[in-house]
């Protein structure tokens, strides 16, 4: 995964006002849990105006692309409110989520805002990390959730 290029995209979403949050294992590594992935996960919060300002941040990132006219509101405000975009660069894709089921969503999902090389990314913390992870089914989410725990010592509720 190409580090200039996340860089670039999180400075096109912070120009453009785009309201995310980080999730996934680009989440965990701005926490100091470092795993290969290919992906940016993030949730956006769900209005048509916000997923405008998506489109405008992936646009001012990857101009020649006209998939981005693809990503719609009424699929990510619909019944499946999950768009995966895979932009010209071939380096990574971006899972993009306004729920996840009753689970989890933009607006339940704790945040904080790091500095990364000047620009404000909002990022899930390791408690709401942890929390997206454990109940999965897949192995690496597991592993996942078990390093975070350790790391950020946390407990589960029924602890």
């Amino acid at each position: 995964m190409d580090r200039d290029e996340i860089l670039r995209v999180l400075r096109a979403f912070e120009e453009s006002g785009l309201e995310y949050v980080l999730i996934g294992a680009t989440a965990m590594g701005f926490h100091g849990v470092v795993r290969a992935t290919e992906d940016l996960g993030l949730f956006i919060r769900a209005t048509a105006d916000n997923v405008e300002r998506l489109r405008v941040a992936l646009r001012a990132s990857y101009s020649d692309d006209p998939h981005i006219d693809e990503i719609s509101a009424a699929d990510l405000l619909g019944e499946y409110p999950a768009v995966r975009y895979y932009p010209p660069s071939g380096d990574l894709y971006f899972d993009i989520l306004t729920r996840l089921g009753e689970a989890a969503s933009f607006d339940t999902v704790e945040a904080e805002t790091k500095n990364i090389g000047g620009t404000r990314v909002q990022v899930a913390t390791p408690a709401a990390l942890y929390r997206l992870k454990k109940g999965t089914v897949r192995a690496k989410d597991h592993q996942d959730a078990a390093a975070l725990r350790e790391r950020f010592n946390l407990k589960d509720e029924e602890d």
